[in-house]
């Protein structure tokens, strides 16, 4: 081959190659267990005091956003990407982010109190461009709106951007081939600078994950005693947040066992203090992956979901989106992580390891409970699963590291 012809087929292949880097990514909107509600989620089958309490949350609610929306853009705040951590596999990603107003110098996740990211006005209905590595998504819309009509073919379209729903969320699955490991996904909304967040890509090879609580199992919150959890969350400085003693430790040890296994963390806290928690696991040393928080925004077809539930559906979602993984669950018997991880294991039996469950004091349960010298901590599941308590990540590493080594033998 002649160089002149050898450089016409190189120019060729880079050609392709630039037409390859720039093919939009298919992507789609999420239906979660959160659109499908269960029967004991849905509004009409609550009590008449729950669905009353429905009514006068939604209308607060409403009005919050009539009186904030106006003051925010007469004070010049225009909207904003808050990213989320994805995760997915090497075929798709899921990718999370909201729309909300902010000032113009705001920096996407970065770390603040409780309270002003509870306060954040959300930015319902924008048109957001997103990216994985460079290469652009490309949703589709069907129907004239996001939820409840019918098929129209006739408004079929490829979009370059995607658009976030009434709260400012935005929810999609994106179908394409990746590398294991960890990838950029980039969002960017009008008149704002592209904002970035890490996609945890999960090879098909791992075969063990961890789904792990964060208040009071790695994180100190003291959530059952509510005052305590809100001034915690709400008004704590997030630097000041502590650590359960030598739960990290257990946690490094739990990644160099499985080198491939994905951490999830679950919190019934909202996605307002994501950034909180995300900072925290980082600071904490804790290895890194997706958090998945609850929405508090009331949904059109149930309402906020109890901490339990919340738990419960995403744990399910994880099920269903790694089917040939097998998991060990951690959390704490402050609130419901034991009956909820013994109702996982029921549903999904071969699917579990290993439970391990941090037991709180009495004083972290509630100042009564310290008084008397007892506590009403949750009992420890019924299951045919090993289950490992302790009140720290050394007592629980004594009983379950062994087990779990032991097991791979």
């Amino acid at each position: 081959m002649s160089r002149v012809q050898q450089q016409s087929a190189d120019d060729e292949v880079a050609r392709d190659d630039d037409d390859m880097a720039t093919v939009p990514i298919p992507a789609r909107t999420v239906v979660t267990t959160f659109d499908a509600a269960s029967r004991h989620e849905r509004i009409e089958n609550k009590p008449l005091p729950v669905r009353a309490l429905r009514r006068v949350i939604t209308r607060v609610f409403g009005a919050w956003l009539k009186l904030s929306t106006p003051a925010v853009t007469s004070w010049g705040w225009y909207p904003n990407v808050e990213p989320y951590v994805g995760y997915g596999t090497e075929d798709y990603s899921r990718l999370i982010c909201r729309t909300v107003y902010a000032p113009a110098r705001a920096r996407s996740g970065a770390l603040t109190r409780g309270i002003r990211g509870m306060l954040a006005v959300p930015a319902p209905h924008r048109q957001v461009r997103i990216s994985i590595d460079g290469m652009p998504l490309e949703t589709v819309q069907v129907g004239q709106s996001e939820t409840y009509d019918r098929i129209d073919h006739a408004r079929d379209r490829g979009s370059e951007y995607a658009i976030s729903d009434m709260s400012g969320y935005l929810d999609l699955v994106a179908e394409h081939r990746l590398e294991p490991g960890v990838h950029r996904v980039s969002y960017q909304v009008e008149r704002r600078r592209a904002v970035e967040s890490n996609l945890f890509t999960i090879p098909s090879g791992a075969k063990v994950g961890i789904i792990s609580d964060v208040d009071d199992t790695i994180m100190i919150t003291q959530a059952p005693t509510l005052w305590k959890a809100a001034y915690n969350l709400l008004f704590l400085n997030p630097k000041k947040k502590a650590s359960v003693p030598g739960m990290s430790v257990l946690f490094t040890k739990l990644a160099d066992l499985y080198p491939d296994a994905p951490f999830f963390y679950l919190s019934t806290s909202p996605w307002n203090v994501e950034s909180s928690i995300r900072h925290f696991i980082a600071d904490h040393g804790f290895p890194e992956g997706p958090l998945l928080l609850r929405d508090l925004d009331p949904r059109p077809k149930t309402f906020v979901p109890t901490g339990p539930q919340h738990k419960l559906e995403f744990a399910e979602q994880l099920m269903a989106d790694f089917p040939d993984m097998k998991f060990i669950l951690i959390g704490d018997d402050g609130q419901k992580d034991p009956t909820t991880y013994a109702t996982i294991t029921r549903r999904y039996p071969g699917r579990i390891i290993a439970i391990g469950i941090r037991q709180l004091s009495p004083r972290e349960y509630s100042p009564i409970s310290s008084m008397v010298g007892t506590t009403s901590t949750q009992p420890m599941p019924v299951t045919d699963v090993p289950v490992f308590t302790g009140t720290t990540g050394a007592n629980l590493m004594k009983t379950m590291l062994p087990y779990l080594k032991q097991r791979m033998a």
